[in-house]
């Protein structure tokens, strides 16, 4: 599909939207307005009201998360406007990207916090993004999304993607809920949470969960397990409140790589990983060290995300709040990277005919397809620690905050990448012998092995300030100026010998501001117009080593605008964004190595998010996005679009809830429809667009009980979210996950 055939359905899904809901809205009896409050975007979460917001701001409570069913934490991310995520590498690892702002992997423009604060300072580090790191089960409340807006001057400073997970808390009544799912892949898993009053004014809530499957991809063996338990305790106060929580998680998966194309027997139900090749020996420095790995173990994250916050109210409008987080633990990776093209064992056998399975000893045939699989193993041991304080000022109209954000960032990695060798090309299919490369240490292709350990510091102090003018509208401002410190040392052939080292102190001062216009209680428009910086951290300066001896700074530079429309009602949210993005000294390493690529991006478009629910029990969500995308510098690549940036995507989410029998029911169900994009900043490789339909039906036989089958991609879609990033010219892809039916049991009370 075509941009202009994009415009034409997006009109027909506002049009049926809008008409639907002035149908309904014309037989809807007039009810008492509920305010909606939101703490993204503020100085220090202070809760304000969604319609008084000078932003864009979308909210997923638990209700949405349950319907949306999300197979991991990325996935949800999909329900947002204006944001593209490539969730088809398993339960960690995913690619997350930003209306507009450019992107090889990873997510690189996302934040992702839990009760305001980062879980992790660096939104990417090679191998781990900030949703590895956060697993979603019941004891979330909500999720707020937040694109741009006052986003560069808060917290972190992040200038693209801000996602806040709110946890539950406790009240004077006890509840809880238990819960067991499964699914058509044999997935096993178990979810409680309990929460209600410890003593007077002092509440908890404990939950988590207990998991096991094969994979949506079968491995033959139990390739994802995992468990979570959260705490969190509030303590009320005559004057604010206390908060501390610590989650601890444990949970790994497969990591699901890109596969060969038009190979047959490799679809989205593929997986190369299983039990013939999970274990596996890999050599490591100049001695050829060896060392025994279990490719099993795929991606995770094992570790805490612990913290809290105190908030003070004061005579005179005066308000006082500290919200702090501690990072900690293991994000490893193993998984088998494809290198190249598949090939035949005929084309590359010793004898010219044949090859043997290094485990059965099963002897292969010449036509058999076969492809050059790195063993990769990246180790990772992460922490940090982030505080943020800020003291506010009400002053009639005017209201001020002074704040002080700093952050502490370390890791220590030891990465073998590379360890390619043949195998033939099947679900779990083996290492072969009578090939030559194969029985080398050094293996078939590259080898990049390093020992590394980095800290950064962040230092930051900010003001914001806002004035309510009598005639309706709202002016805020907000200025931040930051210090980054990054230490950062690296060992890239393990033998004892620093390579590369880094001692960089750099300083940036982000600024925002904002105007928003009420129309009445239920309508308004803004304008905003902010710069931002996203800050080198240590991967930065090992992809970019020679750039940063010449004296690159490393920092991205964003600029954005927008302009925007809002409406919210007893029963409809209709936000309608229009964008601009530029980001400079954009950098692109298509694998370890190899020279950077520096760009400058350009983008505009329009996000739309509308939700509208009706007292007759029906609802839907749409939510679009439309842009334009460029490379305006580039050694090579200028006026080509962004590599993995769609055109237009559409997600429209309808559901009716109905009574039957006496039992309640609530049918779902979610359409996505995607544009192609191009695989790679050339624009060569072109990645053609899908759609993609899911189904759901929740019944509630009796009080407390809700039953839930979900089905994910109903029709089977074999979509591709991305070609093989190290290798453009490859004919590999990933596929979207395959259909999948879960099935859960519920009881709340």
């Amino acid at each position: 599909m075509k941009f202009n055939k994009a415009k034409s359905m997006l009109a027909s899904a506002i049009t049926l939207a809008l008409s639907t809901h002035a149908a309904l809205a014309a037989e809807q009896a007039k009810e008492k307005k509920v305010e909606r409050i939101v703490v993204s975007g503020t100085p220090a979460g202070v809760g304000i009201r969604k319609i008084d917001a000078s932003y864009a701001v979308t909210n997923i409570d638990s209700s949405q998360i349950i319907k949306l069913s999300p197979k991991s934490t990325a996935d949800l991310f999909k329900a947002v406007p204006g944001v593209w995520v490539e969730s088809s590498g398993g339960e960690s690892g995913a690619n997350v990207f930003v209306r507009g702002f450019p992107g090889g992997g990873d997510a690189p423009f996302l934040t992702l916090s839990i009760e305001g604060s980062p879980v992790y300072p660096a939104p990417t580090l090679s191998f781990l993004e900030n949703s590895s790191l956060f697993r979603i089960d019941e004891t979330i409340e909500t999720m707020e999304a937040l694109r741009g807006g006052p986003n560069p001057v808060l917290s972190n400073g992040q200038p693209g993607l801000t996602t806040n997970f709110r946890l539950k808390r406790g009240s004077e009544d006890t509840q809880g809920l238990f819960k067991y799912t499964t699914s058509d892949y044999d997935l096993q898993r178990v979810d409680a949470v309990v929460s209600g009053e410890i003593t007077d004014d002092l509440y908890f809530m404990v939950g988590g969960y207990v998991k096991s499957s094969p994979g949506i991809r079968d491995a033959g063996f139990t390739s994802e397990k995992g468990s979570q338990f959260t705490i969190n305790i509030t303590k009320e106060l005559d004057n604010g409140e206390l908060n501390f929580y610590t989650r601890q998680t444990d949970d790994h998966g497969a990591w699901y790589l890109p596969t060969p194309l038009n190979v047959n027997g490799i679809d989205a139900e593929y997986t190369q990983l299983g039990t013939l090749n999970r274990q596996a020996t890999i050599f490591t420095g100049p001695n050829a060290q060896a060392h025994d790995i279990d490719l099993g173990d795929g991606r995770g994250w094992d570790g805490h995300v612990s913290g809290g916050s105190i908030k003070l109210e004061f005579d005179n409008g005066w308000q006082f709040i500290d919200r702090f987080n501690i990072t900690k633990g293991d994000a490893n990776t193993f998984g088998l990277v494809p290198n190249g093209s598949a090939t035949t064992v005929g084309e590359v056998a010793d004898n010219g005919q044949t090859a043997f399975g290094a485990v059965t000893n099963t002897e292969y045939a010449s036509d058999t397809a076969i492809q050059q699989l790195g063993r990769w193993v990246v180790l990772k041991e992460i922490s940090s620690f982030t505080n943020d304080l800020a003291l506010s000022k009400q002053f009639g109209d005017l209201s001020a905050t002074f704040g002080y954000y700093t952050a502490s960032t370390s890791a220590s990695d030891w990465w073998s990448l590379g360890n390619t060798a043949y195998h033939v090309l099947e679900a779990g299919g083996e290492l072969l012998n009578g090939i030559e490369c194969n029985q080398n240490t050094d293996g078939c292709g590259f080898n990049y092995d390093i020992s590394s350990t980095g800290d950064a510091r962040t230092n930051a102090l900010y003001f914001t300030s806002q004035y309510k003018f009598a005639d309706g509208f709202t002016l805020d401002l907000g200025v931040r100026k930051e210090n980054h410190d990054v230490q950062y040392s690296v060992d890239e052939d393990l033998d004892g010998i620093i390579t590369k080292t880094v001692d960089y102190d750099e300083s940036k001062t982000s600024w925002t501001t904002g105007l928003n216009y009420s129309i009445n209680d239920d309508m308004g428009v803004f304008a905003r117009v902010n710069r931002g910086y996203k800050m080198p951290y240590f991967d930065d300066f090992r992809d970019n080593f020679g750039a940063y001896q010449g004296g690159e700074k490393l920092i991205k530079e964003v600029t954005q605008g927008e302009l925007g429309y809002k409406l919210i009602s007893d029963s409809t949210d209709f936000y309608a964004t229009f964008f601009v993005n530029e980001v400079k000294g954009d950098t692109f390493v298509s694998r370890p190595g190899v020279p950077a690529e520096i760009l400058t991006n350009e983008a505009y478009g329009v996000e739309l998010d509308y939700n509208f629910n009706h007292e007759s029990g029906f609802s839907v969500n749409l939510n679009t996005t439309l842009q334009q995308t460029e490379i305006t510098e580039s050694p090579e690549n200028k006026g080509n679009e962004a590599q993995r940036q769609p055109k237009w995507q559409v997600r429209v989410t309808p559901s009716y809830d109905f009574e039957v029998d006496g039992m309640y029911a609530t049918l779902y169900g979610t359409l996505s429809a995607v544009d192609d994009r191009f695989g790679n900043n050339e624009n060569t490789v072109t990645l053609d667009g899908y759609e993609k339909v899911d189904l759901g039906l929740i019944i509630e036989p009796m009080e407390g009980i809700k039953l839930q089958l979900a089905i994910d991609n109903l029709t089977d879609e074999q979509g591709i979210t991305e070609g093989d990033p190290r290798n453009a010219d490859a004919p590999n892809g990933r596929y979207i996950m395959p259909r999948t039916t879960r099935l859960s049991v519920s009881y709340a009370f």
